[in-house]
């Protein structure tokens, strides 16, 4: 069942908005469907779209969208899996909900920090999250993160992946500086990957969920994202190794280790997500704030291509 099938299911209010062009504005009907009117039946995108959690037709993108009453700062969908991050308010602060495809809750945990990093694992299992604790920014010293997982089958919640056991350059490591953000899964659900910074490096690291172990694997490698075959991973890097000149896009080959640049030249502070083996998407954000989600070839050719105006966050359904 897709993503927007069971919500259709569930009855949850949706409105159906066209957030590019002059296109008009449709609403459903109380007895439409995906297959009776509601837009673009077929594979779904997972976007926000001003913080409510959305869907849009991989097939015309830019066209309407069904838009849920949840809010989130961050949402991830894989596996009948579906995260939410939810936003720190003037009297709330976050949380994670992790909820089947129907939007029934499943679990929910009080978390502290600002929402940043979020991911399920590609059958569902796994739940990952960052918060920004201290500061708003990697392009910033000072700040501090926290990442955390969920085994949502066995119920072990690792709040922090700083109790991991570390290895850095082959030695065992421990600094109060470490911080962890961007994790990824590998298909087991046990191997993962992630940043590690510490003493002004930035390394990807992988790791053991079982065993609780990381080590380092190559320098200046932020926001992780492995590729559905397993081969690759999307990352960003910073240019020249300074946060503060930006980041670019690029692709890490794990068994060779050849890097290719992507065709994406602009700074994105994002984790990219793979749409498949061949495309990643990642959201930019214009002058006004405004989000915006974007694809690009994940092999180095061709050139951006605007996906979904006006959301971010996005995700596969």
């Amino acid at each position: 069942m897709t993503v927007l099938a069971a919500l259709l299911l569930a009855g949850v209010a949706v409105t159906y908005t066209a957030l590019a062009g002059d296109r008009p504005v449709s609403a459903p009907s109380s007895g439409s469907s995906a297959s009776s009117g509601a837009p673009g039946a077929g594979p779904r995108l997972q976007v926000l779209t001003n913080g409510l959690l959305s869907t849009v037709s991989r097939a015309d993108p830019g066209g309407p969208r069904e838009v849920t009453e949840l809010r989130c700062d961050r949402a991830y969908v894989a596996g009948g899996t579906l995260a939410c991050l939810k936003p720190v308010g003037p009297l709330s602060s976050s949380g994670l909900i992790v909820l089947d495809p129907s939007l029934k809750e499943r679990r929910s945990l009080p978390l502290t920090g600002f929402p940043n990093r979020l991911r399920v694992s590609a059958s569902g299992r796994m739940v990952a999250w960052t918060l920004f604790i201290d500061g708003h920014s990697y392009a910033t010293t000072g700040f501090s993160t926290r990442a955390g997982v969920l085994d949502t089958r066995t119920g072990r919640l690792v709040s922090s992946l700083e109790d991991f056991s570390i290895t850095l350059d082959g030695r065992p490591y421990r600094n109060s500086d470490v911080n962890f953000w961007g994790v990824t899964f590998a298909s087991d659900d046990n191997r993962f990957y992630a940043t590690l910074s510490t003493n002004g490096r930035r390394h990807l690291v992988e790791g053991d969920f079982a065993a609780g172990t990381v080590r380092t694997l190559r320098d200046n490698v932020e926001c992780p994202s492995l590729s559905p075959d397993g081969t690759r991973i999307a990352y960003k890097s910073a240019v020249d190794a300074d946060p503060k000149k930006g980041w670019r896009l690029s692709v890490l080959d794990l068994a060779t280790r050849r890097v290719t640049p992507l065709a994406e030249t602009r700074s994105v502070d994002d984790q990219a997500a793979w749409l498949d083996d061949r495309t990643v998407a990642y959201a930019l954000q214009t002058g006004d704030g405004t989000n915006n989600v974007w694809s690009v070839p994940a092999d180095g050719t061709g050139a951006p291509r605007l996906l979904v105006p006006g959301a971010g966050s996005p995700a596969p359904a």
